[in-house]
């Protein structure tokens, strides 16, 4: 169960307000659209990845209490793909020929000539 902001009651993870103290928790009543909050002694824009590098253009910046588009600087912004370790080693093989398929026809076809030419 997720936890209210406000305050700190249980609720639905997919509720649209707090049913307590009616705190909103998703932007303009939208469920895919999270509205994120400060406490009460801090603001969000001292965390904000987008008031570090001056990308914010919000009215309430630097002092935003709540914000839809907060990102934690401490987070990246795109997740790293984890290297599965699980990967055979033909596996990995036919995914670079896969990958490098232009590369590997030009080399093939510089092998072939440099043979013609020698022959």
């Amino acid at each position: 169960m997720a936890k209210c902001s406000r305050c700190n009651r249980s609720i639905k993870p997919e509720a649209l307000e707090c049913p307590y103290c009616k705190n909103p928790l998703k932007a303009f009543g939208h469920p895919g659209i999270p509205v994120y909050q400060a406490t009460e002694d801090s603001f969000l824009c001292d965390h904000c990845l987008y008031h570090q590098d001056d990308s914010c253009n919000y009215p309430q910046r630097p002092y935003a209490k709540s914000c839809t588009m907060f990102h934690d600087k401490e987070k990246p912004l795109v997740e790293e793909p984890v290297n599965s370790s699980s990967r055979g080693s033909i596996t990995t093989i036919k995914f670079w020929i896969r990958r490098h398929r232009g590369l590997l026809i030009i080399l093939i076809l510089i092998i072939i000539s440099v043979l013609l030419a020698v022959i």
